[in-house]
């Protein structure tokens, strides 16, 4: 923990170097490419936006945004953050690459692969009904990739102090955390990150108490006991391809898919907050796009990679 600490620490602190007119003479297309990519692949798979702004967020969570989670593995024996366990499911990789040489065959060696990812996580929650923000621009690439340091990220299980100390090991407060977990409105969840909660989840309890009886049954049918289908699983919800408070909502009728969900109302702030974006899509939607802007600030890389997969 002490090292995770040390290492996350030094992250957040690098918030410097971002503007919002980086390449307003160097690459002014950049935005507008990126954004046509992210269109096209939206419209061909409704599960594209989802995809990206989950590889977004894992991709700051651990480095920084420096788009590391983009590199392969050099070899068996040193595996990337992709192959890590959390990241095994991450998806949609082939738009940052189509936008990545896109962009490269107008502006050569000038738009990094991390503030390729941060505008493509922006259009994929447009593109899914959710809200526009303008993204800080200058962010590096990384050139280090680990699997190892995977276990940084917070996990579907964590309670809320687990959550709020991952989150402010980045700088990032109980207010971002409460905005950001509303990205679990759109994507899919395989069960084992939600089979805790069905079976034996407890020394008096089989099933989680904080979830809904008819949900918990629906998702026993689903998840067969000792994780005998890996590929089952369902929506975060059931708008699952539209970003919307949804998600909030769910939670207060104990139908948060997660532990690290239902968590949310554990605290008489985070519930105070759950309460106002589920009554306000319109407060939700500023205070994630504020937070984004603020998770995807913190920075970490240095250079620009020609190819988002591997080193220079």
């Amino acid at each position: 923990m002490l090292l995770i600490i040390i290492i996350v620490s030094s992250i957040a602190t690098r918030g410097k170097g971002l503007s919002s007119n980086y390449y307003e003479t160097t690459c002014p297309q950049a935005e507008a490419i990126v954004t046509e990519v992210v269109n096209k692949a939206s419209m061909a798979d409704t599960t594209v936006p989802a995809g990206l702004l989950r590889m977004h967020f894992h991709d700051c969570f651990i480095r920084g945004c420096d788009a590391s989670v983009l590199l392969e593995s050099k070899n068996k024996n040193s595996p990337a953050e992709k192959n890590g366990p959390p990241n095994v499911s991450l998806h949609a990789f082939f738009v940052v690459d189509d936008a990545k040489k896109a962009v490269e065959a107008i502006c050569p060696g000038v738009v990094s692969c991390a503030d390729i990812l941060a505008f493509a996580a922006r259009d994929a929650v447009v593109a899914a009904g959710g809200p526009y923000w303008e993204v800080p621009k200058g962010r590096k690439d990384g050139r280090v990739s680990k699997a190892s340091e995977t276990i940084q990220l917070p996990a579907p299980a964590f309670n809320l102090s687990q959550l709020y100390l991952s989150f402010s090991l980045r700088g990032l407060s109980m207010e971002d955390l409460v905005a950001l977990s509303g990205g679990h409105t759109i994507g899919f969840s395989h069960c084992s990150s939600f089979d805790n909660r069905l079976r034996n989840f407890n020394a008096t309890s089989d099933v989680d108490p904080t979830l809904n009886r008819a949900m918990a049954a629906q998702l026993r049918g689903i998840c067969p006991p000792g994780g005998n289908s890996k590929n089952a699983g369902t929506g975060m919800d059931p708008s699952s391809t539209t970003f919307d408070n949804n998600y909030y909502k769910l939670l207060l009728q104990g139908k948060g898919l997660f532990s690290s969900d239902q968590a949310l109302l554990a605290n008489p702030k985070t519930r105070a907050l759950v309460l106002q974006y589920a009554s306000s899509q319109e407060a939700f939607f500023k205070a994630f796009a504020n937070s984004m802007i603020k998770m995807s600030s913190i920075t970490g890389g240095e250079g620009v990679r020609t190819d988002c997969r591997v080193s220079n």
